[in-house]
């Protein structure tokens, strides 16, 4: 597996989003998915992403278990902001400074480490200035805590106010064939002007980029994409068509949906700094952090760090699928996102 580089962090091309392996995406299986971490690490994928929100609390458990005695070998990414009970319940997002050391010795505790790699605030809470939160975070670096610190869905002043108080490592934020808004949006170019990596989360489209979800049935009944308006009515139909295209380049290369979502992703900012594949100028350094659960699934993914695509493939993936083209929000409520 290639590496990039994120600030003063070296991680794999390509990461391994944990989330779905607890909660979300349908039921998971807890020896599945450290066999899954494990293989992970065998493979050279290990920029591992997890949140105490997942589960809640319990993913950081599952990832902290799978990599005991491997510690060495991980870049090692969690998540605070999003704050949720021991019951599953959903508290708001919080940015306090005294709830940002609070989360992050709770999260250093469940995944067994002493320190965190990379510490993003997941959320931003609109009631707290950016600045006092990340004079926290300041200090979370200070005292050997966390080695680096990223932002997840912020708008690009938003990214500035936090990077003049504390330098920014990483943005995380949704980016696939059918969700192109950091190109739009300022965010890409807002990263790479600060020098600050972009981390892209549901790289293939939260799987849809796949072409293997063809009905909403195909998604287990408390799989969260069933509230998802993408994946609805009018829109999921014309969203197919989009995953129809993909796929037909894909099976022109020989390689599958999932792997041709990905490698484009990759494209789009190469471990220079600038475009891998020849389109745009001035893009960050690029990694996406493709989720799964199952070993078969992550070698598959590990796959498309070698696939290599032509102008020509780049050129034909912008027709199939321009920035805008995927029907219906991102999610059933966008108010926490790109503040």
């Amino acid at each position: 597996m290639r590496t990039r580089t994120l600030g003063d962090l070296t991680v794999s091309a390509e990461g391994l989003g944990c989330m779905g392996m607890s909660e979300f995406y349908g039921t998971g299986d807890q020896q599945e998915a450290e066999r899954t971490i494990h293989r992970a690490l065998d493979l050279g994928v290990t920029f591992l992403d997890t949140a105490d929100m997942y589960g809640p609390f319990t993913n950081e458990r599952l990832v902290g278990r799978a990599i005991a005695g491997r510690r060495d070998e991980v870049v090692l990414a969690t998540k605070f902001g999003n704050e949720r009970g021991e019951d599953g319940s959903y508290r708001g997002v919080n940015g306090r400074p005294d709830y940002v050391h609070a989360a992050c010795d709770a999260s250093l505790q469940r995944l067994g480490v002493d320190v965190i790699d990379l510490y993003y605030q997941h959320r931003v809470d609109t009631t707290v200035p950016v600045e006092d939160t990340w004079g926290a975070l300041r200090e979370l670096v200070a005292a050997g805590k966390v080695r680096a610190v990223g932002i997840s869905e912020a708008a690009p002043e938003t990214i500035r106010r936090a990077h003049a108080v504390q330098p920014v490592t990483a943005v995380q934020t949704e980016y696939s064939l059918w969700t192109r808004d950091p190109e739009d949006d300022g965010v890409l170019a807002t990263c790479a002007e600060l020098g600050i990596g972009f981390v892209a989360y549901s790289p293939i489209g939260r799987g849809f980029l796949s072409g293997q979800i063809r009905t909403v049935e195909d998604l287990a009944p408390d799989d969260f994409r069933r509230r998802s308006p993408r994946f609805q009515g009018e829109a999921f139909q014309q969203n197919l068509e989009l995953v129809d295209r993909v796929r037909e380049i894909a099976d022109e290369k020989g390689i599958t949906a999932s792997q041709l979502a990905l490698a484009w992703v990759m494209a789009q900012g190469d471990g220079a700094g600038r475009p891998a594949g020849g389109g745009g100028v001035g893009r960050p350094t690029i990694v996406p952090i493709p989720g799964t659960k199952r070993v078969a699934y992550l070698e598959e993914n590990a796959a498309a760090a070698d696939v290599e695509l032509t102008p020509e493939d780049l050129r034909r993936l912008d027709e199939a699928a321009p920035v805008g083209v995927a029907e219906g929000d991102r999610y059933p409520d966008m108010s926490t996102v790109h503040r």
